[in-house]
């Protein structure tokens, strides 16, 4: 029997503290002006002190739980995408397993910077296909703050906070009839790891480490890395961007997005944008921008979506869904 990993809800939690570019600006050399040409981010929010990454997970999960009407103790498989867990280990999905007061199946992290979600979403459809596990709580979550240098102009004004999460439901192609997960198409080269990095770790300095990024090295990578992993995801499936109703990109930059949607051919108004005001939170990008546009209504059941990330590493990735 073939199976299809069918989305059954997502959902979001943002941290209640929001940063603005003119705060920003009383303490590093900026300006709103300077920050919303380049990035188009107009704002971000950034995790309490005591609120950690489980903690915005957890409610990310409790929000696509409820979307999806399914119960806590129906899911089997957890994994949470992020470069920021609580802790060295236990992993940051078996603290959102307890604290959902789930004791069966198994959890664990994976880590691809901001393309984590998108890499775990294809692993959950792979442990979902081969019957591994049957319902699926895949989130994304960072409290990238911590790791941010807030002296740091080209970084500090990027990145924020945040949490997003996805329920997949493994069903019978006869059940899912269209929908579920189509095609995936991930890619990894190591050679660019000094373009964007933590400068620590725990082998290396025993610390968390600062972001450190070339921005101009990352952005003249970003459209055609993106362009690559997309249309291989069209190809596999047999569809083409003039079939897709939503793009979703990673939101880490508002030019880096127009750019990838005009060398795709697709129209700005299929495009979701959300990093004006959640700025780029990893592995939290996508799966929030996600939760957005279903929220809105803008993203309807049998709609044709594209999810696609890139981050450090480098690593990039996409999936077509049937939602």
């Amino acid at each position: 029997m073939n199976i299809r990993s069918v989305v059954k809800g997502v959902g979001g939690y943002l941290p209640k503290r929001i940063l603005t570019n003119e705060e920003l600006a009383k303490n590093v050399d900026t300006s709103d002006e300077w920050i919303v040409q380049r990035t188009g981010i107009c704002q971000r929010h950034i995790a309490a002190e005591g609120e950690l990454t489980s903690d915005l997970a957890f409610e990310a999960a409790k929000d696509a739980l409820e979307n999806s009407g399914l119960k806590a103790d129906e899911i089997d498989l957890i994994i949470v995408a992020t470069t920021t867990p609580d802790l060295t280990f236990p992993a940051t999905a078996a603290l959102v397993q307890k604290k959902l007061g789930i004791k069966a199946g198994f959890a664990f992290d994976l880590q691809a910077v901001c393309s984590g979600f998108v890499f775990a979403i294809a692993t959950a459809d792979s442990y979902l296909k081969t019957g591994m596990a049957k319902k699926a709580l895949v989130i994304g979550a960072e409290t990238l703050s911590r790791i941010i240098d807030w002296n740091d102009r080209t970084t500090c004004v990027l990145f924020a906070d945040g949490a997003g999460a996805m329920v997949l439901e493994a069903q019978s192609e006869e059940k899912a009839g269209e929908r579920g997960i189509l095609s995936s198409s991930l890619r990894t080269d190591g050679t660019h790891s000094e373009k964007l990095y933590v400068d620590g770790g725990i082998s290396s300095t025993g610390t968390a480490g600062h972001i450190k990024m070339q921005g101009k090295e990352v952005f003249k990578h970003a459209v055609g890395m993106i362009s690559d992993v997309v249309e291989d995801a069209f190809e596999k499936s047999g569809f083409t961007s003039d079939d897709l109703d939503w793009f979703v990109p990673h939101q880490a930059n508002k030019r880096i997005i127009d750019g990838a949607g005009k060398k795709l051919k697709i129209p700005a108004e299929k495009v979701i944008v959300t990093v004006d005001k959640h700025a780029n939170t990893s592995a939290a990008s996508v799966p929030l921008a996600l939760a957005v546009a279903t929220k809105d209504g803008r993203i309807k059941q049998g709609d044709l979506v594209m999810l696609e990330a890139m981050g450090g590493g480098f690593t990039w990735g996409a999936t077509l869904i049937r939602w």
